[in-house]
């Protein structure tokens, strides 16, 4: 599997230097930059990151996010770890809530491409994409216990849906690691490649995703997991607003007629 050719971006996404930003026809690129550091996330890559999701062109849709090195993301960046009063600490913490909600309610669908550590702050961020492919190198890891910490990226609201609290518990109580295969078990991934593949097969995921109706994975991302959080029947409601709204758009309409006419030319073709 070989990657397509991206295009560095220019301009204000150019100048951030965090982050390599690129991109190939409708698929957007930002790799995480600081490769010496395991790309662990200090104060600057978090706001760097919140700006190019803010930046990237219309042009796009589908977002790959990847790790530049031999790692995802080591987590926190514990010499930015500073000294804070409880108030400061609960403004650092809602600083990381908004650039993650911004990642998870983007508006087009993002895939993480895995592989080395996804630790701690890492694994947050990865948790707050829609797809995640690991490659055979990849370990998933949450150490706060033993570093006197707590999760404050959004990680205890979002990681136990995906590996159930009694896991998440234990990894953090007892600094269990899970590899790339057990993640996926568990939920942390949707798919394992051998290693060095993620990123390509990211790629390929996003391309796919992005000759969607645009409307149509806005609605995934955007209203899915708000249906999951609600009551059955007001989940329900949602849903056949949506269902009516993705229809009614003139690309999904376009598709849909794309599909029948192949439908039906295969039907007359085998008769």
């Amino acid at each position: 599997m070989t990657l397509p050719h991206f295009t560095p971006a220019d301009g204000l996404l150019a100048q951030l230097s965090e982050l390599q930003v690129a991109f190939s026809g409708a698929v957007a690129h930002i790799r995480l930059n600081r490769p010496a550091k395991r790309n662990a996330i200090n104060e600057a890559l978090m706001q760097q990151l919140h700006t190019a999701l803010i930046h990237l062109p219309s042009s796009a849709q589908a977002l790959v996010i990847s790790g530049e090195g031999q790692h995802f993301c080591a987590g926190l960046d514990l010499s930015d770890l500073s000294e804070r009063t409880v108030a400061e600490g609960i403004h650092h913490s809602r600083g990381w809530h908004a650039v993650m909600d911004a990642l998870q309610y983007y508006r087009m669908p993002v895939v993480t491409a895995l592989h080395g550590a996804v630790v701690g702050g890492g694994l947050e961020l990865a948790a707050a994409s829609h797809i995640r492919v690991a490659d055979s190198s990849t370990y998933f890891g949450l150490p706060e216990g033993q570093r006197g910490i707590f999760v404050g990226g959004g990680g205890s609201a979002r990681i136990p849906r995906l590996v159930g609290v009694a896991c998440m518990s234990d990894m953090m109580l007892t600094g269990r690691v899970l590899d790339a295969e057990e993640g996926r078990e568990r939920g942390l991934a949707q798919y394992v490649v051998p290693e060095g593949e993620s990123l390509a097969k990211a790629v390929a995921l996003a391309q796919r995703i992005a000759t969607n109706a645009p409307l149509s994975n806005y609605a995934i991302v955007q209203a899915l997991p708000r249906i999951a959080d609600m009551a059955q029947s007001d989940g329900l409601f949602v849903e056949s607003l949506m269902a009516a709204i993705a229809q009614g758009d003139d690309a999904a309409k376009q598709r849909l007629a794309d599909f029948l006419q192949g439908r039906a030319a295969k039907v007359v073709k085998a008769a």
